[in-house]
């Protein structure tokens, strides 16, 4: 299992150094964005709390360690914040794959539409199948705080995924948090913006306007990067709170264009609110010129992406080997194995020149037909 996992991160370590080094030639400013992508995929941000950050790549179990747990016959729930996106896609694959090969049943997947009073009566449904594993997402720390220590105490193994409910502690009420590196995603994404704006312009950011912690990460990684461009300027910041990511990020960025018609960037949180300002700038008519950077690796900004549009690159993180890691780290559960805290893959550069070798570094398959076509 351990090998899959760790020759998955090298590939994507080499496939982002590629796309860093071959379109991007110095310039007039000093800082070499090649040589912070890989300190970036070294070093990835800690935990929630501090927690050291352990890469998926350590994750192991033994021919043995599986034959034990095959014979469990466990069973697990995907209990997600909301399914609307090929991230969710991409992870929840990965879980399949990984239970599948343990021998652990997926009895139930729910889908809570984002929303924290959903997501606690899907909890309560599935405790009544009394599954062995829960993995999950939480859309709400603390409005779902309650009824995850209900399933903790009832002897439910948890996985979570991005953020933990609030007040729960690792390897007491539940198992590990495994997550992207988020700071180091939205790293990147600054990185490639500045690089695409050849140090200078006028941006706008749209965040997520919640408390996940693994989207604060992104806003906060990438304001440290972009703060190194003295003559990039952040003059417009506003959030999306959903669910219709992608029609309120459309009406933020509409927003922003008007309000700023001398405006050169924009970043989006992740691949569907980015999907929002795509579709702002087509109708506003934007410049070609305008540069477009985001989290995530999803159809859309993908096809924009390799159209030569607005999407200049994304630092992307790899649900499908998250998903792979939350469905190993079932399997600590069901041994009793000792799991580190905080489970974390690094960040991934994509840019046009790596984004069909990227695709399934991310994704776990092969880019979609579509894609690869509008390369031509």
């Amino acid at each position: 299992m351990s090998i899959e996992i760790s020759t998955s991160i090298r590939s994507l370590m080499m496939v982002a150094a590629v796309a860093l080094s071959a379109p991007f030639a110095p310039n007039a400013y000093a800082i070499d964005v090649t040589q912070q992508i890989k300190e970036i995929e070294n070093s990835p941000a800690d935990g929630p709390n501090g927690e050291k950050a352990v890469l998926a790549s350590d994750l192991k179990l033994t021919p043995e360690e599986i034959e034990q747990i095959k014979a469990k016959n466990a069973t697990a729930a995907i209990v997600m914040h909301y399914t609307a996106s090929d991230w969710a896609k991409a992870q929840m694959a990965g879980q399949k794959k990984a239970l599948d090969e343990l021998g652990i049943k997926i009895i139930a997947t729910t889908d809570a539409g984002y929303k924290a009073e959903q997501q606690v009566a899907d909890i309560e449904s599935v405790m009544a199948l009394k599954p062995d594993i829960i993995i999950s997402v939480p859309a709400e720390q603390s409005a779902t705080a309650a009824a995850y220590k209900k399933a903790a105490a009832a002897g439910i193994k948890i996985v979570f995924l991005d953020q933990a409910a609030a007040g729960m502690k690792p390897g007491t009420d539940y198992v590990s948090l495994v997550s992207s590196d988020n700071r180091g995603m939205g790293k990147v994404a600054a990185l490639l913006m500045a690089k695409a704006l050849n140090g200078k312009g006028e941006i706008a950011l749209i965040p997520h306007a919640s408390d996940l912690f693994a989207t604060k990460e992104r806003v906060v990684g990438f304001k440290e990067a972009i703060a190194a461009f003295p003559d990039i300027k952040v003059v417009d910041e506003s959030g999306v709170g959903g669910p219709d990511f992608a029609g309120e990020s459309e009406r933020i960025a509409s927003a922003m264009l008007t309000g700023h018609p001398t405006l050169n960037g924009l970043w989006a949180v992740w691949d569907v609110p980015t999907e929002g300002v795509l579709a702002a700038a087509r109708a506003a008519g934007a410049s070609t010129d305008l540069v477009i950077t985001t989290c995530d690796l999803g159809v859309n900004i993908s096809l924009d992406m390799a159209k030569n549009g607005y999407v200049k690159g994304t630092g992307s993180q790899r649900p499908f080997g998250a998903g792979y890691a939350e469905g190993i780290l079932a399997g600590y559960a069901l041994l009793g194995k000792e799991a580190p805290p905080y489970v974390v893959l690094p960040a991934l550069a994509v840019t046009r020149d790596n984004l069909i070798d990227a695709w399934p570094q991310s994704n776990g398959d092969q880019a979609p037909d579509i894609l690869v076509k509008a390369m031509n």
